[in-house]
């Protein structure tokens, strides 16, 4: 058990695998492990999941910079950018950064619009020749972090996925057009949780192609029966949430929200740059570090990672320590 900005961790010693699969902190593990207590005798009721929707859903705006009401529910990311992809204009050209998450590019592929791939670095100088940049902001196979500085600066509509830098990096994305990100990574949460966060102008013209009951302008009145009345703001976009999923983020996001972000931050990237300086590499400044390393060793010595573009990918979170960095110098010594 390891205890971390005031939760405890039933995490492994060399757990370095959270941006896979985030270790919950036992707070949220108890409160999904109640609600499926409670679902197993029947005790609770659609309407008792509204309360953790909610909650969820104002700390996800609180973490990237947005108010609640213009943040939609979702339950992957893929499902939450189809949105966008369907709400450009036909043959709308869409600028990404070549090796990103394919659940943040495919969507726009897959609807046939005509898709830029470029170097991560290169994404700043491209965009003026384009309707829109969709980009990580950390990205997933190395950790390296975009520009968004240079983005904001460029004037074009903006995509972030936040789903590698929600939980370690503090995010001010309130500039940003759409944001999305997902809650069973760095946000410790169960999968099936998912966000999509929209400027005032990017909501208005966001189709809400997913239309269903919990997406109406009040859910337990428009199960049934035409005419379409959706709500007025972000809850249009809404999916039927994945009800014990967000009774773990409605813990894990608060929390999140509530820490000394610049600590967060500086634990984090200590580590993985710890790591780098006893592998002789530069600071990167990013709480995943990337290595050309065969993964064999690592394994042995009991370290959890995972193989991303040939190579192994480490994840320092807020629960890793500096047990870990030395478990894997000694493995790769």
């Amino acid at each position: 058990m390891r205890t971390a900005f005031g939760e405890t961790f039933d995490v492994p010693p060399g757990y370095l695998n959270t941006a896979s699969v985030g270790v919950p902190s036992t707070s949220t593990a108890r409160a999904v492990s109640e609600a499926v207590a409670r679902w197993a005798r029947g005790a609770d009721a659609p309407p008792v999941f509204d309360e953790p929707v909610a909650v969820a859903r104002a700390a996800f705006g609180r973490i990237v910079g947005a108010p609640a009401e213009r943040v939609a529910i979702g339950a992957t990311v893929s499902q939450l950018v189809a949105l966008v992809a369907a709400s450009l204009p036909e043959g709308a050209r869409v600028l990404v950064a070549k090796g990103d998450f394919t659940s943040l590019t495919f969507p726009f592929a897959a609807r046939g619009h005509t898709v830029t791939e470029v170097p991560l670095d290169d994404l700043p100088a491209r965009a003026a020749d384009h309707d829109l940049v969709a980009v990580s902001v950390v990205q997933s196979a190395d950790g390296r972090l975009a520009d968004l500085a240079a983005l904001r600066a460029a004037g074009v509509p903006v995509l972030l996925d936040a789903t590698q830098a929600a939980g370690w990096l503090p995010l001010e994305l309130d500039w940003a057009d759409w944001v999305v990100g997902t809650g069973y990574k760095w946000l410790l949460s169960p999968r099936g949780t998912a966000w999509l966060a929209c400027s005032e102008a990017a909501l208005a013209r966001t189709a809400p192609l997913v239309a269903n009951w919990y997406a109406g302008d009040d859910p337990w009145t428009t199960v049934y029966d035409l005419p379409l009345r959706l709500a007025a703001d972000a809850r249009r976009l809404d999916l039927s949430p994945v009800w014990h999923a967000h009774v773990g983020a409605a813990v894990a996001l608060p929390w999140f929200a509530s820490l000394d972000r610049a600590a967060v931050h500086a634990h984090t990237t200590g580590l993985a740059d710890g790591l780098r300086a006893g592998l002789g590499l530069p600071p990167a400044g990013s709480a995943i570090v990337s290595l050309d390393v065969p993964p064999e060793p690592l394994l042995a010595a009991g370290v959890a990672a995972s193989t991303r573009a040939g190579r192994v990918r480490l994840a320092f979170h807020l629960y890793s320590t500096r047990d870990d960095v030395d478990r894997v110098l000694r493995a790769l010594a």
